[in-house]
Formats: structure tokens, sequence, C-alpha cells
């Protein structure tokens, strides 16, 4: 069984609140698609999921920096194999359309499964797949123990983006099912 820790990224109120664009909160995405993402995984027999948020209300820490541990603490605990961080970007000009992955190093786990992940949010919401980015900044690629992947849905700051991140966040982890799928052989 593959244990799979899914970060939604960022608390509900700040500290840590996420971005918001065109109406739509960063944070409020991140739960819904995680959400929906455990749930197919739930159904999936290959898969044990562990949630940063499993409510709506989850606060984790009192600062940027308390919140960020409490996630990557809880996933090196548990002894997750893979670690999944959900969130939604944002840019000054809201020409910037599609989705990217980020990881700590190249020729890693992790940068194949970011490239199917990627592959799978493509497929699903016909957003453009951005490509995978190395950053080192990351504290959450940084410090957990598995191979770890920070996912950019969409640009909040793109109205098209940040519509289909509202009104279907089905079809987002739809795509990051299909791309966890895909990375272990299993589609």
């Amino acid at each position: 069984m593959i244990k799979l820790y899914i970060d939604q990224g960022h608390n509900p109120q700040n500290p840590n609140a996420g971005a918001e664009g065109n109406g739509v909160r960063e944070q409020d995405v991140n739960y819904e698609v995680g959400i929906r993402l455990a749930a197919l995984l739930a159904d999936d027999p290959f898969f044990e999921v562990r949630l940063s948020r499993p409510t709506p209300e989850t606060q984790l820490g009192t600062s940027n920096a308390t919140s960020l541990a409490a996630r990557v603490d809880d996933a090196n605990r548990w002894g997750a194999d893979y670690f999944l961080s959900i969130h939604c970007n944002s840019s000054v000009s809201e020409r910037p359309s599609g989705s990217e992955m980020y990881i700590y190093r190249e020729d890693s786990p992790a940068e194949e499964l970011a490239e199917d992940l990627l592959e799978g949010l493509h497929q699903a919401t016909g957003l453009p797949n951005r490509g995978v980015f190395v950053n080192r900044g990351l504290y959450v690629l940084r410090k957990t123990r598995m191979p770890a992947v920070l996912a950019e849905l969409g640009y909040l700051s793109n109205p098209r983006d940040a519509a289909l991140l509202q009104s279907d966040p089905q079809r987002f982890a739809q795509g990051l099912y299909n791309g966890l799928r895909e990375y272990f052989d299993l589609a």
C-alpha cells in the first residue's frame, strides 16, 4: 500500500492564508481538491491517505513557519511514502494560465511523479502544462523525508483558470488521481 500525504496548502484564516484572485480563495480550492482526491484514493486499494486539513476549519500552526512545520512533521511522523502539496498560483498579470509543479531536485522520483501529475491535470482540465521546476527554498520540499511535489493547479489571477478551479474542483482531483495511477503503473 502506498502512503500518500496530501497537504492542502495554507490555512482557512491567517496566519498562512493563501492567495486570492477573481473572488476565489486559494485555501478553499486547495481544501476542496484535496478532499476530493482523498475520496478517489480511499476507493483505490493501492493507497492509504492522510490529509493536512481534514476539515475546512482545520488551522495548522500559529505562524507561517509553524504551519509549514506542522504539515511536514505530520507527514514524516506518519511515514508517508510520498508528499503532495496542493496550491494555486497567482500573477500580477491575468495572462498566465495553467498548471506547474515544483520539486527539490531533478532526476528524482519526485520529478517523474510531477511530470505524470502535470499530464493528468492537463488531460483532465485542458489547462496548459507549464512544466516542472526545481525550487530548493520551499519548506515542504526541503524538510520532507519522502519524495515531495508542490502542485500549482492554475492561476487565480487568470479569470478562466479561477472559474474552473472554483466551479469544478473534481476535475482537478481526477487529474491528480490519474497522474498518480500513471506514475505507479496502475493506469
